[in-house]
């Protein structure tokens, strides 16, 4: 059988080491050898003796968090010996690299897969986090380990050393230790009263040293999301979040 179906590009790639890497663009493989962390639903294929464990937003307190924040990461914990393929939608796929004192704030829609050995939880987002992709809250990652992110497009990575301004709905993640607020970009005036908008209303702010990785596509943002805390539960949220 002949086909450029079955050039090298296409076939598995294979490697002696266990962890994640890139298999293609739109597609993570994990070589597993123990246990991993990844989105439900996202494994599109897997080879060997591997089980799958739904466990909500990983741990009481963060499923708590979630049903309280409406966000989070709906997680699975894959463990055994084989390969797992997981995808989003044919979203590219990004890996970073974490080490100690690294700390990584990302929207939960945009976590792929991630190694067991790396903290998480759901933290608030100063400023302009209610007008996110994921509302008023981030995942935010630390500790050692490798984590995958999708991004809708190929990304660029901003060196925050001066004052800057990011779509809210195209900001991916950033560096958690930035000072993060809302900036009106849009000028009111009398094109305003009458109706005429730029769809700029508002921008993301970032301070401080770090990078935001922006992807080149707004997601709309989540309906409701993050404002639960209006309408009761807000003591124990303020609780969780400390």
């Amino acid at each position: 059988m002949r086909s450029a179906l079955f050039s090298a590009e296409n076939l598995e790639k294979e490697s002696h080491q266990p962890g994640m890497r890139l298999q293609n663009s739109k597609m993570l493989k994990i070589e597993l050898n123990g246990e991993a962390m990844a989105r439900v639903g996202s494994m599109v294929a897997y080879q060997g003796q591997v089980q799958f464990q739904a466990l909500g937003s990983g741990g009481l307190g963060k499923f708590l968090k979630q049903k309280l924040t409406g966000e989070g990461v709906p997680l699975m914990k894959v463990s055994g010996r084989g390969d797992v393929f997981l995808a989003d939608y044919a979203a590219d796929v990004h890996l970073i690299d974490l080490e100690p004192g690294d700390a990584l704030s990302i929207n939960g829609s945009s976590v792929l897969a991630f190694d067991s050995t790396l903290n998480y939880d759901i933290k608030m987002v100063g400023g302009a986090g209610m007008m996110s992709s994921s509302g008023l809250f981030n995942c935010v990652f630390s500790g050692y380990g490798r984590i995958a992110i999708t991004t809708k497009g190929t990304p660029v990575v901003l060196n925050v050393d001066a004052p800057t301004y990011v779509d809210p709905q195209a900001a991916v993640a950033w560096s958690a230790s930035l000072q993060t607020g809302y900036h009106r970009a849009e000028q009111l005036g009398l094109g305003t009263l009458l109706g005429r908008r730029t769809g700029e209303a508002f921008t993301m702010s970032f301070a401080g040293q770090g990078f935001v990785i922006v992807q080149p596509s707004e997601e709309p943002p989540i309906q409701g999301a993050g404002r639960q805390e209006q309408s009761g539960g807000g003591g124990l949220l303020n609780q969780l979040l400390d």
